[in-house]
């Protein structure tokens, strides 16, 4: 009987320590765990905050892109602006160099007509000097329309005020009102830009 009691109380010892380390290795894991919990929950916290952190660089950092291609954007559009007005100056300048030597010739012109006008075709005399008029005048209006400057003779024409300088107003019942009646002065055009208006007398109608 001694022994069979000695049995089982070390069985029952047995099984209290069991329980005991069961006991002991569930409140381990449940440490282990509510530990991993709490540095996870940490880790978590300090990635928001980082993540927070870093946002506002973020948005910074975007910002500063956006204002760095806007003024390049803007850059290029003023160089496209810069080099279209440069090209419209110098295609200007080349147009319209002779500008001002053309208004100094046409008064060359206007005596050569003038001159010509005046002599009398009948008187056979003056008849070479009319011949070489012509032609001294023909070969300079020549040389003037090689060079893009063409006359303004408006007679019988509507009146113009871009193109025509009104010297005089008379009335006459056989013209529509504001119709070139006279050309005083021939006005010309060099590159279809005017240079000199033409001086004329318009019908009053």
């Amino acid at each position: 009987m001694s022994d069979e009691t000695n049995k089982d109380s070390s069985a029952a010892n047995d099984q209290a320590e069991s329980a005991e380390i069961k006991n002991e290795q569930s409140k381990a894991e449940q440490s282990k765990e509510e530990l991993n919990a709490e540095i996870e929950a940490e880790l978590l916290d300090e990635i928001e905050a980082e993540q927070e952190e870093q946002q506002p660089v973020s948005e910074h950092l975007l910002e500063q892109v956006a204002k760095a291609n806007d003024q390049v954007l803007r850059v290029q559009a003023e160089m496209q602006n810069v080099r279209r007005r440069a090209e419209r100056d110098v295609e200007s300048a080349h147009k319209f160099a002779l500008d001002k030597f053309a208004a100094d010739l046409l008064p060359v012109v206007d005596n050569l007509e003038r001159a010509l006008a005046a002599i009398d075709a009948a008187d056979e005399g003056q008849k070479s000097v009319a011949e070489g008029l012509e032609l001294t005048l023909k070969s300079f209006v020549e040389v003037l329309a090689r060079y893009k400057i063409e006359a303004i003779d408006p007679a019988g024409q509507p009146f113009d005020a871009e193109l025509h300088q009104a010297v005089s107003i008379l009335p006459n019942p056989d013209l529509e009102a504001n119709t070139v009646m006279d050309v005083f002065q021939k006005g010309y055009t060099l590159n279809g830009r005017l240079v000199r208006p033409a001086m004329v007398v318009v019908s009053q109608g």
